[in-house]
């Protein structure tokens, strides 16, 4: 297994604009070059991805249950954004392609507005890392790996 996906969600395309105060001044570029440096210290490459699009996420989670079977995805490093709140889909395709997810989210969802603290994502997960900032990316790469990788 050569690789790990990392996805992410709505409006992280928006990562280093849209409120700074809350995600910080990185961009998603500069996330996925630290992705990138972390994934080859540990001998992985990156399939990095965004979308606004719920289906598109689906769709993602499901090509990589379909790589995991096929040896070449370790699993997946996912922010799922305002989905994690509200997305039975994106819960139900993870399960149906049995994908090893950990999610991520830059912000510490607990300390904000109560729609916040409940994840469709987080019981079909095998890790969650919040409030780390846009390291919380590579906390979730290490921890992937630290229960994955043989």
């Amino acid at each position: 297994m050569s690789t790990i996906m990392v996805l992410n969600g709505p409006n992280l395309n928006l990562l280093g604009q849209r409120e700074p105060d809350q995600y910080g001044h990185e961009t998603l570029a500069d996330v996925e070059v630290m992705c990138r440096e972390e994934a080859v210290k540990h001998g992985y490459e990156i399939d990095f991805r965004q979308s606004n699009h719920e289906g598109v996420l689906v769709d993602a989670i499901h090509e990589a249950g379909q790589l995991i079977k096929a040896g070449k995805l370790l699993g997946v490093v996912f922010n799922p954004g305002a989905y994690t709140h509200t997305s039975i889909a994106l819960h139900d395709a993870i399960k149906g392609a049995e994908v090893p997810v950990v999610e991520v989210h830059i912000s510490n969802v607990h300390a904000r507005e109560a729609f916040r603290h409940h994840s469709y994502i987080s019981p079909c997960a095998i890790g969650i890392v919040v409030g780390m900032g846009v390291q919380g990316y590579v906390l979730g790469m290490q921890g992937l790996l630290h229960k994955l990788a043989k």
